[in-house]
Order: structure tokens, then sequence, then C-alpha cells
């Protein structure tokens, strides 16, 4: 039996599976944000529950916004403050008595794609997150690949590159990033991104939908907008795309329910990868809140 755990700020969110990726419990419950052993009780406690109810000790995956320190294992993880700086993952297998597997929750997200029954066949998945910011991970046979410190898949941090300033104007503004850098690819292509390029050339503040709603009334500049932000999308894509290699990729987050993109970004993106590359399948994702909650359960699949 597979327990996976989806950490958020407000609430962890828990769920059991089998070996056929069934989902046998579920459960909610607020995150306790500033009390550590509260926290602790709350996870020794719901896999306790599920022991007993499952008559088996299953095995536990915890997602989380962050991720645990490459040697100490302590967590960076600023939306749970209870959390920040703590090992978790040991401090609650002394609790729990087995193994448990903490890892950041994009990585989660791509995970619970990879074991999608449509993508189970292809030897390698990228998920990416378009979301208040952009991140994702590198699913490579049905397993995470993390890197050395636990940030591969921090595709939000990249900086834009040189096509796509081209593209955007050189005097575009280099956003300072929550990181510590400026000019960082989530503050351009998530749907904050998406947002504020449209405030940025046409003075007015918009929600994504809204201006998605003029897209498809042909309103011109919404139009505009759109064709510029695709190209700026594409070319980073492109970029990835060329690093990775990926036999398959997954939107998540907002701006994937975004669904003219699809159709769209191929024939944008092909004309920026080398002469024998071509563009995998991009799909959206199927999972959507379930993902990381599935994704932390199946840290533990073939272990």
């Amino acid at each position: 039996m597979y327990y996976g755990f989806d950490m958020g700020g407000t609430k962890i969110e828990f769920g059991a599976f089998d070996v056929q990726r069934n989902r046998l419990m579920q459960k909610r419950v607020p995150t306790p944000r500033d009390d550590y052993e509260a926290l602790l009780e709350v996870f020794t406690r719901l896999t306790q529950e599920a022991d007993a109810e499952l008559g088996v000790m299953g095995k536990v995956g915890i997602g989380i916004p962050g991720m645990p320190d490459a040697e100490s294992g302590a967590l960076f993880t600023a939306n749970v403050p209870s959390a920040m700086g703590k090992p978790l993952a040991a401090d609650l297998a002394k609790r729990l008595g087995r193994p448990v597997k903490v890892e950041n929750d994009a990585n989660c997200f791509a995970l619970s794609e990879a074991w999608d029954d449509s993508l189970m066949g292809y030897p390698s998945v990228l998920g990416i997150i378009l979301g208040t910011g952009v991140g994702g991970g590198l699913i490579i046979n049905g397993r995470p690949f993390s890197g050395r410190h636990h940030i591969a898949g921090e595709f939000g941090h990249l900086r834009l590159p040189v096509d796509a300033l081209d593209r955007l104007g050189s005097d575009i503004p280099r956003v300072h990033c929550g990181c510590g850098h400026d000019g960082c690819l989530e503050n351009y292509i998530s749907g904050r991104g998406f947002e504020w390029l449209y405030q940025h050339f046409y003075q007015e503040s918009l929600k994504a939908q809204t201006i998605i709603e003029r897209y498809r009334a042909q309103d011109s500049l919404a139009v505009e907008h759109v064709e510029r932000f695709i190209d700026v999308l594409a070319l980073c894509l492109a970029n990835i795309l060329t690093v990775f290699d990926p036999h398959a990729v997954v939107l998540g987050g907002g701006l994937s329910n975004f669904d003219e993109m699809y159709a769209l970004l191929p024939e944008r993106i092909q004309p920026h990868l080398l002469s024998v590359a071509r563009v995998p399948p991009i799909e959206k994702a199927r999972w959507g809140d379930s993902g990381g909650v599935r994704g932390a359960a199946f840290l533990n699949f073939g272990v």
C-alpha cells in the first residue's frame, strides 16, 4: 500500500493507493503552520489510521512546496513555517518506524502524470506547471530526477533567452524574482506573467481568463498579446526541450486550461530545435488537484 501526503500552506491532503493506483482513502486536514510537533502529529495520526483501516504498514511519501537540503534533509519550505529548516523525513521515519520520502510538489505533479495509463509507455515525461509561478519535474523510467540539490525542474528560474528578449523588446523590464535574480522565466510565462505582460504593453490590468475570453472574441489587443506570449513561451520551451529531449510533455497549472495553446505551440517550437529534433507530444495535465497526493504516493513505487 502506498500513502501520499500533499502538504500545502493551508491544508494537508492524504491518500492511500493500491498497487493498481486505485485510491482507497482520502482525507484533508488543516496544516499546522506554526507548530512542528503538531505537524508531525498530523502525519503520524493519518498514517496510523490508514494502517489500522487497511491492515498494512503503507509506504509513505510527502510532497512539499519546497525542497529538502541534500545533506542535512532540512526543509526549505517558506509556505509552511513550522517545517522550515526541520528534518521532516528523518523525524517522521522515527515515529512511524519506516522510511519516509520527501519530494518537491512539482516533481510529484510530474510523477502523477507520468504514471497515468496514457503516458506510462514513455521512457521520459517532462511536467511543467504554468501557474502563479513556473515549476516542473523530469520523470525518467517512472522515477523523478531531482538532481544533486533537489532543484532539477526549477525551470522558472532560468533566465529569458535572447530570442525571447528580441520578441518582447530589448527594453522589457527585467522583473525581480523572489529567488533574488532578475529576468527569471516565471515572471513572464506563468499565469501571473501572462497578466503582467498584458498590463505592460496595454496599460490595463486584466485577469488571465478575461484576456483569454477577449482573445476568443477576436479582440485585436488580446490576439496580439496571445501571439506574442505564445512565441515567447515557445522559445522558452524550445530551450528546455533541447536540454532534456523528453518523450512527452505535460502542462499543468491554471494557464494549462488555455486549450488553444496545444495547437499553437508545436509549430512555434519546431524552428528553434536542432534540425534532428521533433516536438514531443504536449498534453494537458489529467489529474488536477489530485496530482500532488498521487505523485507523493508514487514516490515509493518500485521501492
